[in-house]
């Protein structure tokens, strides 16, 4: 049976991946130092959906940010600038080791000082091309299944975590272990499965044709049953975070405008910064 390229690389980096143990342990054992960090603070979570397009991102200036994926090429982030940022695991095919190495290395150029939290699986390339110099760089270990998580207790960086379908619930897991008390999510779309397209809130440049799941004019690769399932996964995966933060006095806000997702209170944008 023929795999993916993607699949191959994955299977390859899991059967290397005892001689990165070391490395990985020590560096999952330093999250720890991150738990309670910003206890009682609120955070945004800036996603990179085209809702985005209509709002002012200058207004997070002062902000805790968290930024995921290409987010640093929002319009108006040099004025706010993300706290922490993250990718998670990274699938193989269209996008290459070398295009990877082009993409963190252009995100190393426009993050400014932010934080970052990268996957386990690319710990290696990140040491063997001795990428982000001089910055904090983190990792977490993408593994288990949120459906074979019944814990109501915060996710502990520190150890291995639920593998995400989507990066904004990577975001929250680590938003929730930092302490925060309000999360709220911008740019949180996921109405792929309603719009038949998939787009972003800027134009990429890296990245730019290397998404496997989508096609040129932006519709999706997959079928409707395969994007069903998909959908179905992500969503359990925020129902598991939204039961975590009610056991834990966390609360979580959609303040996307629009989107399809209706796992959290909706509240305007504006809103918060008219208190």
């Amino acid at each position: 049976m023929l795999l993916p390229y993607g699949v191959h690389e994955l299977k390859r980096r899991l059967k290397n991946r005892h001689k990165l143990s070391a490395d990985v342990a020590r560096s999952l054992a330093e999250n720890r130092q991150l738990a309670g960090l910003h206890a009682g603070q609120r955070c945004f979570i800036l996603g990179n959906g085209p809702s985005v397009k209509g709002l002012d991102l200058s207004r997070l200036q002062g902000e805790n940010v968290i930024t995921v994926s290409n987010g640093y090429l929002h319009s108006d982030f040099d004025k706010f600038q993300s706290r922490y940022h993250c990718v998670p695991q990274i699938t193989y095919g269209l996008m290459t080791p070398e295009d990877v190495v082009r993409w963190f290395e252009e995100m190393h150029s426009h993050l400014g000082g932010a934080e970052l939290f990268l996957s386990s699986t690319e710990a290696e390339l990140v040491r063997k091309h001795d990428l982000f110099s001089g910055r904090a760089v983190r990792y977490l270990m993408l593994g288990e299944s949120f459906d074979e998580r019944p814990s109501m207790e915060i996710v502990d960086i520190s150890k291995p975590v639920p593998r995400v379908d989507s990066v904004p619930v990577m975001a929250l897991m680590i938003a929730m272990y930092l302490g925060f008390k309000e999360i709220i999510l911008l740019g949180v779309d996921h109405d792929r499965f309603l719009s038949k397209s998939y787009e972003y809130a800027f134009d990429l440049k890296v990245q730019k044709g290397k998404d496997f799941t989508v096609n040129a004019d932006g519709s999706p690769t997959m079928s409707r049953h395969d994007d069903f399932q998909q959908a179905a996964r992500l969503w359990r995966q925020y129902r598991a975070i939204a039961n975590i933060a009610r056991a834990n006095d966390i609360r979580i806000f959609n303040s996307t405008p629009g989107g399809a997702l209706d796992e959290f209170e909706r509240r305007p944008f504006q809103a918060w910064f008219e208190e």
